[in-house]
């Protein structure tokens, strides 16, 4: 066993890494891009915070442990939604933290436009966007 004096990123660095890859959106931004027919909104809350906090209108709620099954396009598993590498997926977590490393995730699986939504849902409530009861 070899042994290195290197430490492994902790999670703040480990997500200013992941952040740097791509262009987080705003709820605004994100809201807009979805009204447009430009991005598809994937909710990755667990269901005791969308059935406490609500649903963002349209928004594809996918629980975290089945994303990359559900959005690999090539995937057996896929949502309908999953139609090909270049659909612009904003993944949507509680604040922010978790769906920087899922759509990290997802840029491994080829889905290069896949980006996140800064201060997640919290973040698009404050904003004023509509939400409905779960």
């Amino acid at each position: 066993m070899t042994t290195t004096d290197e430490q492994p990123p902790g999670i703040d660095e480990l997500l200013d890494r992941v952040r740097a890859t791509y262009t987080r959106v705003s709820p605004p931004e994100a809201a807009e891009a979805s009204a447009a027919g430009d991005a598809l909104l994937v909710d990755i809350r667990y269901a005791a915070l969308r059935d406490r906090d609500g649903l963002i209108p349209g928004a594809l709620v996918i629980e975290r442990n089945e994303l990359e099954w559900r959005l690999d396009p090539r995937g057996s598993h896929r949502v309908p939604e999953a139609t090909g590498h270049d659909l612009r997926i904003v993944v949507i977590c509680n604040e922010g933290y978790a769906s920087s490393l899922a759509a990290s995730s997802l840029h491994q699986l080829g889905l290069h436009r896949a980006t996140d939504l800064t201060g997640g849902f919290q973040e698009w409530r404050r904003s004023g966007l509509p939400v409905t009861a779960a």
